[in-house]
């Protein structure tokens, strides 16, 4: 299997250099891999991932990984994606808490997110962050246990209200006079809810592991 596989050319080297860090432990915890998600495989250390992490630009790897990456590179500022070069200011564990040894995994999560979840991005950046956000707010919205009922009542309400935007003959640009360009102002206020919701989910996500 190509060791370099889907790695970013810049970031080879260090991942070179950690694998080899981390190799004497990857015998230790084969066990703890396969226990675990066995559909899923971290890029750093080419085992299946355990303590899985997400992160905001949508790639997985192992939490011990990806802290580890962060930590032997420059742990005073947010690391880069080691696959698309994206800063990553959010880490999105995909196990629970309660789960052996996770609790450590859980500590270096909130404390990443702690330090970089709310530093300013650019507008591209959020739009890039959008379909992962969006996707983990709204498998949680619709599950027992998952967002905190105030953040799905704020979703609906602006769900709500851009609902009724949408059919209501008040329009910024008129259908009728502007023909295709009158949805423009319709698509533009779908844009603004998204990326709402997705500075929602952002803040929530940061809160819960702050508890």
């Amino acid at each position: 299997r190509n060791e370099h596989q889907n790695i970013h050319p810049e970031n080879q080297e260090l991942v070179r250099a950690l694998r080899q860090q981390l190799q004497t432990d990857q015998d230790a915890s084969a066990g703890d891999r396969h226990r675990f998600y066995t559909d899923m495989s971290c890029p750093v250390c080419l085992q299946q991932a355990t303590f899985p992490i997400e992160t905001n630009c949508g790639h997985l790897f192992c939490g011990s990984c990806i802290i580890a990456y962060w930590r032997y590179g420059s742990w005073l500022g947010a690391i880069r994606c080691p696959i698309c070069r994206q800063t990553v200011t959010l880490f999105l564990p995909l196990f629970g808490e309660d789960q052996q040894g996770a609790a450590q995994v859980f500590q270096d999560v909130n404390d990443y997110n702690r330090r970089f979840s709310g530093q300013p991005r650019s507008i591209m950046e959020r739009i890039m962050d959008l379909p992962t956000l969006l996707r983990h707010a709204f498998r949680e919205m619709f599950s027992v246990g998952g967002l905190f009922w105030m953040f799905r009542i704020r979703i609906f309400l602006c769900l709500i209200g851009a609902l009724l935007y949408l059919a209501s003959p008040l329009d910024f640009l008129p259908e009728a006079l502007f023909g295709i360009l009158g949805f423009l102002d319709d698509f533009f206020v779908i844009f603004l809810l998204l990326i709402y919701i997705s500075i929602m989910y952002r803040e929530v996500v940061t809160q819960r592991l702050n508890r």
